[in-house]
């Protein structure tokens, strides 16, 4: 335990470790330093002057933002002398800083009116015309006024030191100083708009948001973001039904603020003027609305006629909740009795957990990412990937000094930071062995790895940690919000939930994915929340196809009923991120016309007489807690916003290992398989949709080995 010294501030006797900041430590004594430059996380500045404290036996006011807490020091927050120098600073910030509050998108939000309330003067000694400079606009998504702007310096902290990125500057000096873009009077970065939350003025506002609404006005619904895997909490604003805006200023959810730009602005999809609200049959040809009871009456008959004789195939959905995806197997086994059921799988989890028998907490947890010693990224570019993956381990090296090690076919932002290696696909465990007595230096690692390595290769990788003689961790990357949660709920022909063989229930495995689509004597396909015939084709011309979507994709072009989908902003429920913490799903705003897939399945049980009495995601949540190994999670910490770490089986998984199956979309921080296409944002912001493995200074890298990345980026 570090060294503890003895202080006092506002008469009260506090105790804080050696080399604590006066302004962290007051914030544990419940004493707030007003401060508008610092900021958790980021390196100091000391430039708002708005922290001053007055500390005996000093011949002046200190800044509490940069000052450490020393034995016997005695200091005041509060008293005339520090309240007149903040009203002085807040003068000469407001010198040439507009008034314009009632239309700035930062009213009722900002730090600066909330310190001029609370501090500032009745009226200014400062009567010169104010200096205008006219707003600009640096992408889609960030606009600039400049006039605004405090000059805390943030935004450039958060860019280059938190995102790696490195998009903002300082142009001028004295009071004609600014922020300015790194393209002369554009942005090219990750446009992830954290520059704009972190700013504690409106000198930075959302393209999506300005001039819409007030915080007031909206409700706050914190959910988990819908795209990638890294389960980062998102806080939607809602008004009249329709998301405003996106964030997580309150910190909450295992991403503290961090958001990329999908979280961030990609919601607009849930708007798109081509969501389907209405079920659609096909009829002389094409598609026509219907309504709900027709549409769950006709798949019902045709579901209970083709089971009696037939042959099925399920396509579920790495979109879709754990509560969904368990129902829709139960359904698909029970009901309509085939075991014709898989899913998109982008990472091998199956084969990781079963390369891992016998062990105990050998799987890292997200905030494993952040205070491992060390940590090695094997066939992945974390920073379009796995975008708040990348976050932790840039942010661990930073802080706390941890070691990234990153074995990749092309150039990735860990070059910046980590020891890099390249390796062509195929040949990452030659390069591994280049990295062996560095790996093996260290105390502790967790190991990272992509789609490339899967089936035996998992084990050849698990074998490779164990040699290295030091506890080894891991994390199995998948691609979209619930791949994790899919494979765990047993969306795979083989496997119940929890992983255990479809065998110890005396059935068979069945077809998978590309089987069921290549199947020429298939007599149904129901797609639900997936889009297998983006890039496949399906060999049955006779199938009876059923599909639950948001949008009239390639498949549901195809079907027989088409049922319009609730999207994940839409619903209750859960999800599982990447390294297997299970967080709550929140309904936010609502689709007319649409229905949860829950809802739908239900729905045609209940048609078919076959109704299993869970209709709600509570109830449905509690049967995974009581059946499926691993999930029986504590309710009250998801309920409360926060993350529960699943522990998977610890025996061996009984499957067919089909490693042809594993295959990553290749999305980048600009793509998201299906949902991509329908965001008017993420399509207008230059960067879209970006390549993998690609150093913006050279000319773009087409292949990733043989696959063209044109073909990675297709939708799902």
């Amino acid at each position: 335990m570090a060294d503890l010294v003895n202080f006092t501030i506002d008469g009260r006797a506090v105790q804080a470790p050696k080399g604590t900041l006066l302004i962290n430590a007051a914030k544990q004594a419940g004493i707030q330093i007003p401060a508008f430059c610092y900021y958790d996380g980021l390196s100091l500045q000391a430039a708002c002057r708005m922290c001053l404290v007055e500390v005996e036996k000093t011949p002046k006011l200190q800044v509490g933002c940069t000052l450490p807490v020393a034995e016997g020091m005695v200091v005041h927050t509060d008293s005339p002398q520090v309240r007149k120098a903040r009203k002085g600073t807040l003068e000469f910030l407001l010198t040439n800083h507009p008034l314009d509050c009632p239309v700035c998108d930062k009213g009722g939000e900002c730090e600066l009116q909330d310190m001029v309330f609370r501090y500032g003067a009745g009226q200014s000694r400062f009567i010169e015309p104010k200096i205008h400079v006219d707003e600009k606009q640096w992408s889609p998504i960030v606009f600039y006024d400049a006039p605004r702007c405090i000059l805390c310096y943030r935004c450039v902290r958060i860019c280059g030191e938190g995102l790696g990125v490195g998009a903002l500057g300082i142009g001028n000096r004295g009071a004609a100083a600014e922020i300015v873009p790194n393209r002369g009077d554009h942005l090219e970065c990750d446009e992830c708009g954290a520059c704009i939350d972190i700013c504690p003025v409106g000198a930075l506002t959302s393209g999506t948001y300005r001039y819409k609404t007030r915080p007031w006005e909206m409700e706050h619904v914190g959910t988990i973001c819908t795209h990638c895997s890294n389960g980062c909490k998102t806080t939607l604003g809602v008004r009249n039904g329709d998301i405003m805006r996106a964030n997580n200023r309150d910190r909450s959810g295992v991403n503290g603020e961090f958001l990329c730009v999908k979280g961030r602005y990609a919601f607009d999809f849930n708007e798109h003027p081509e969501r389907l609200t209405s079920p659609l049959i096909r009829s002389g040809g094409e598609l026509k609305p219907i309504s709900w009871a027709v549409a769950i009456a006709t798949v019902a008959k045709k579901f209970s006629e083709i089971r009696r004789v037939g042959k099925f195939g399920v396509i579920g959905s790495n979109h879709t909740s754990n509560e969904e995806n368990f129902l829709l197997q139960s359904f698909a086994r029970q009901v309509l009795r085939t075991a014709n059921i898989d899913h998109h799988r982008t990472g091998d989890v199956a084969a990781l957990i079963d390369a891992l028998h016998g062990r105990t907490a050998a799987l890292a947890t997200t905030a494993d990412l952040f205070t491992a010693k060390a940590a090695l990224v094997i066939a992945s570019d974390l920073a379009q990937e796995q975008p708040f993956v990348a976050f932790q381990l840039r942010n661990n090296a930073r802080l706390n000094r941890g070691h990234v090690y990153a074995v990749t076919p092309g150039p990735v932002r860990e070059d910046n930071y980590a020891t890099t290696t390249r390796a062509e696909p195929g040949h990452e465990f030659e390069a591994l062995e280049t990295l062996r007595e560095k790996l093996a230096a260290e105390s502790e690692l967790v190991i990272l790895f992509g789609a490339a390595i899967k089936g035996d290769g998992i084990r050849r990788l698990v074998q490779f940690g164990d040699s290295l003689g030091a506890p080894v961790k891991y994390v199995c990357l998948v691609d979209y919000s619930n791949s994790r949660g899919a494979s765990d709920m047993g969306l795979l022909p083989g496997l119940l939930p929890g992983y255990r063989s479809v065998r110890e229930e005396g059935l068979e495995p069945g077809l998978n994915y590309d089987q069921i689509l290549a199947a020429r004597d298939l007599d149904a396909l129901w797609v639900v929340g997936a889009n297998p015939l983006s890039r496949n084709t399906l060999t049955s011309a006779g199938a009876f196809i059923v599909v639950q979507d948001l949008f009239l994709t390639e498949t549901a072009r195809r079907a027989h009923v088409v049922l319009p989908a609730a999207s994940a902003y839409e619903k209750n429920g859960t999800v599982t991120n990447v390294c297997g913490d299970v967080q709550k799903l929140s309904r936010g705003p609502k689709t007319m016309g649409a229905k949860t897939d829950l809802e739908i399945v239900s729905l045609l049980a209940r048609e078919m007489n076959e109704d299993s009495g869970a209709r709600t995601p509570e109830q449905v949540f509690e049967i995974i807690r009581r059946t499926v190994p691993g999930y029986n999670v504590p309710v009250s910490v998801i309920e409360t916003g926060g993350a529960a770490a699943t522990a998977p089986v610890n025996g061996r998984v009984i499957h067919e290992p089909a490693p042809e199956l594993i295959r990553s979309a290749g999305n980048t921080l600009f793509t998201s398989g299906t949902l991509g296409r329908y965001s008017n944002m993420l399509n207008r912001v230059m960067e879209s949709p970006g390549a993998l493995y690609h150093d913006p200074r050279k000319a773009p890298i087409m292949e990733q080995g043989s696959v063209q990345m044109e073909e990675l980026q297709r939708p799902q």
